[in-house]
């Protein structure tokens, strides 16, 4: 049986509609942490103001991508959005990707083009209009195309931009705007927020049951609460290392003609790709790692003490 194959029998096994854990950065199954709440917040609040610079960071895997994508579907058919997501551009090879997208036509030099778009973006903005340029894994981007972004911030009103940008990526995005030859940028970013990674268990376990639910799940407790738990300490509450790790654990457990996944399961997935937690790894919040039990008394500590320094009589 093929690989395929097999991820195509076990949804049916687990009376699933579609596979639930799927890598794919799929907006259906976007699941708003207060996290991702601020987030959408603070990008609805910075485009629909004409605030002009957005940047939002997040680790690898927290939902960057997917929470881009679900904003993007939900746009007003009037704001015209222009998505990047390929960082790795020269600066021509930039302009060319962005006044393609921007419906920005007849021009053959940067000049040409600048005057193209500032006349377009003019017009927009004196119609209501919003115009938006997303970049993702802006971390990627040339410090010389970063100042060609500089550059197009300036095109504004008296009261707003006209172009709306919003970079986002990995938290590495920050060292680079703190670049100090990147200083004016960083001095033009109007709002900053972070997309984290789950908190705690609970919210893991809500997590798992909403994309189960998507997936047309009829039962929600495909993991036992300890499953969920040791997911949560394997993953850091990273969305896509939880959906990597639920998607195996799901395979091997069909595989095994287990109904519920159990920890054991967990465990043995999180071992083959090399997830299992360190041993500080997980915890929640306020909670401590659990500290060696002591096996001396105070009296006893110290004449080991004293033994191990060559001095028999503990009281010297």
């Amino acid at each position: 049986m093929s690989a395929f194959g097999g991820y195509e029998v076990y949804a049916e096994f687990y009376g699933l509609k579609e596979l639930p854990f799927a890598l794919t950065p799929d907006p259906r199954f976007i699941y708003f942490t207060p996290s991702h709440t601020e987030v959408m917040a603070n990008l609805h609040y910075g485009i629909e103001s004409g605030k002009g610079l957005i940047v939002v960071t997040g680790e690898v895997g927290t939902g960057k991508t997917t929470i881009l994508r679900w904003m993007m579907q939900r746009l007003d058919r009037t704001v015209l959005v222009a998505y990047i997501f390929n960082p790795r551009l020269s600066v021509t090879e930039f302009y060319q990707h962005a006044a393609s997208l921007l419906d920005v036509q007849k021009w053959e030099t940067k000049p040409e083009l600048l005057v193209a778009l500032g006349q377009a973006l003019e017009s927009r903005h004196s119609r209501g209009l919003r115009t938006v340029l997303i970049i993702d894994e802006a971390q990627g981007l040339s410090p010389s195309v970063l100042e060609e972004i500089r550059l197009l911030s300036n095109f504004e009103s008296n009261t707003a931009k006209q172009l709306q940008i919003v970079l986002t990526g990995q938290p590495e995005l920050r060292d680079v705007l703190n670049n100090p030859d990147l200083r004016q940028l960083k001095q033009r970013v109007a709002l900053r927020c972070v997309i984290k990674p789950l908190p705690n268990v609970e919210e893991t376990d809500r997590y798992i049951t909403s994309r189960l639910l998507v997936s047309g799940a009829v039962r929600t407790d495909l993991f036992s609460p300890e499953a969920v738990d040791y997911i949560y300490r394997c993953t850091e509450g990273i969305p896509r290392n939880i959906n990597n790790l639920c998607d195996n654990a799901l395979l091997a457990g069909y595989a095994s003609g287990e109904l519920t996944i159990s920890r054991s399961i967990i465990e043995e997935v999180a071992e083959s790709f090399d997830m299992l937690p360190r041993p500080d790894r997980g915890l929640q919040a306020g909670e401590e790692k659990e500290l060696a039990a002591r096996i001396f008394s105070a009296a006893g500590r110290a004449e080991l003490w004293a033994a191990g320094n060559g001095n028999g009589d503990p009281t010297n």
